[in-house]
């Protein structure tokens, strides 16, 4: 979970201070998606497809997505099922799955790999807890990257006489308020995900 580097259009390219806001609303909507995209991928205690997100396998040289040489399914909260196109794969994916970070034991029929999801250790919660606020730091930091750039190009803007002083006291508002928005997503979405990891089954 790195900060936003998705660079600014430069500030000379901003002919209003709707333009700038535009500009920062698509850039904060990025980085809350990038966010969820990463809470996906954090294993809770019941199973979830998103957790496979970021495994690949090495297909004929290639490392590929896990779901693109296979069909995933969850039959049942604490399961998931992988049934690869091609059964030569299975090795492969066990491989995978055991190399990387999410503790899992899968095992085999010769057609399909079960993955069970046992249940998750206080320690481990606490761990994976510690982790998503990390990450959301790294969201926070970005958003508020965001706003530096954005009350820069409003300022130029003003300097190059292309806004009044009150259009840019305005603009400075809107994107203070727009930043509080992002940063309140960012908080709730994380609250959701905490209760989710920390929930008992």
């Amino acid at each position: 979970m790195k900060p936003e580097k998705h660079g600014a259009a430069p500030a000379a390219n901003f002919n209003s201070e709707k333009d700038v806001e535009a500009n920062l609303r698509a850039r904060m909507e990025k980085a809350m998606t990038d966010l969820q995209h990463d809470m996906a991928a954090i294993r809770t205690g019941r199973a979830s497809l998103g957790i496979l997100d970021h495994i690949r396998v090495d297909y004929w040289g290639t490392p590929t997505p896990l779901n693109q040489v296979a069909n995933l399914h969850v039959p049942e909260p604490s399961l998931i099922t992988i049934q690869p196109w091609d059964v030569s794969q299975i090795g492969a994916i066990e491989k995978s799955i055991r190399a990387s970070d999410l503790g899992l034991n899968p095992a085999n029929d010769g057609k399909i790999i079960r993955l069970p999801i046992p249940p998750l250790t206080e320690e481990r919660r606490k761990e994976i807890v510690k982790k998503l606020h990390a990450g959301a730091e790294h969201h926070r930091v970005s958003v508020r990257n965001i706003r530096r750039d954005g009350n820069e190009a409003v300022k130029k803007l003003l300097k190059d006489m292309k806004i009044t002083e009150d259009e840019n006291n305005r603009a400075h508002d809107e994107i203070q308020k727009m930043t509080d928005v992002y940063m309140g997503k960012i908080d709730a979405a994380v609250k959701t995900k905490e209760k989710e990891i920390l929930e008992i089954r």
